[in-house]
């Protein structure tokens, strides 16, 4: 999305009927009012898995969804890159909770959350610093009364060794938010479904390798089997291979096959490239972009590689 930006010298971005769609599958989880009693719609999702070819626009529309969130005043907590919860930094095994720890992660989302109070006041259990080992006699923190989920964030990025205790502790105090929406939205959603990077060395000569559901920060998030709205977007670019159709911790119902361009989308599509004159005017034609929308096939990644070739 950012080269596409710096290419056509322009942040603008298609409005889809599919993102629509999504939009107000949403509008109408929190103000049920809003959906027509006239004409009977879709049924309305709290969980939801995009799901669809390479480059349909699973993750633009998530990025999108997750901006019209944020105007919204909803609470939104947005994972952009899911795989770097599963692959590289830091990793040991915790021996309190038996989960595996990655403390590189906090990267959140801190809008609204200096204004929410925190409802759990348990100990925040401490596990094993980034490159830095135990902390010595203490195996807990505590929160103070009265602290808000801005303090518990900040809490998790000032001391290392409550990273983790601390994502897990969110996603609970994230349950039980109720005076706001609340949107957990997760791209590359499906790398929480396979094996992470990580390894447990076995023997001398071999080593298991540590399953995603494994790890702290992903067990705590991955599952859809609860009332909060989520959204995930699968990535195909990241090839972690083709998942089953029921996923475990998911709704059967959740998963909805995001589409590619339709025709009068590329056709607008195509007109807004020769706007921003990345396709020479001389060399345009009706016919011409009508070929590489059925080439191909409304992929708009190859759609834009294909324009400039127009003659």
């Amino acid at each position: 999305m950012v080269k596409e930006f710096e290419e056509s010298k322009r942040t603008a971005l298609l409005v889809r009927q599919s993102f629509l769609d999504l939009r107000d599958n949403f509008s109408h989880v929190v103000d049920p009012t809003l959906q027509s009693s006239a004409k009977k719609g879709p049924k309305v999702r709290k969980q939801v898995v995009l799901d669809g070819p390479v480059s349909c626009g699973k993750s633009i529309a998530l990025a999108m969804l997750v901006h019209w969130a944020r105007d919204q005043d909803w609470l939104v907590l947005y994972v952009p890159k899911g795989r770097e919860w599963t692959h590289g930094g830091f990793f040991y095994k915790n021996p309190q909770t038996r989960f595996w720890d990655t403390p590189d992660f906090v990267k959140y989302n801190k809008s609204r959350f200096c204004q929410l109070p925190c409802h759990i006041y348990d100990p925040i259990p401490l596990g094993e610093g980034a490159g830095v080992g135990w902390m010595k006699d203490a195996d807990t923190m505590a929160m103070p009364e009265g602290s808000t989920l801005y303090d518990l964030v900040q809490t998790g990025i000032t001391h290392t060794h409550a990273a983790v205790g601390v994502v897990v502790r969110l996603r609970k105090e994230l349950a039980l938010v109720k005076d706001i929406p609340v949107l957990i939205a997760i791209d590359q959603y499906n790398n929480w479904f396979t094996f992470s990077e990580y390894e447990e060395p076995v023997t001398v000569r071999s080593c298991r390798p540590i399953h995603a559901k494994e790890l702290a920060t992903v067990n705590a998030f991955r599952s859809m089997m609860h009332d909060n709205m989520m959204v995930g977007a699968f990535s195909h670019s990241t090839a972690v291979g083709k998942l089953r159709k029921e996923l475990p911790d998911v709704p059967v119902d959740a998963r909805i096959d995001f589409p590619r361009y339709s025709l009068d989308e590329a056709a607008t599509v195509c007109h807004y490239y020769l706007r921003q004159r990345l396709i020479r005017r001389e060399a345009f034609s009706e016919d011409g972009w009508k070929r590489i929308y059925y080439l191909s096939n409304g992929n708009g990644a190859e759609m834009r590689w294909l324009v400039p070739f127009m003659r």
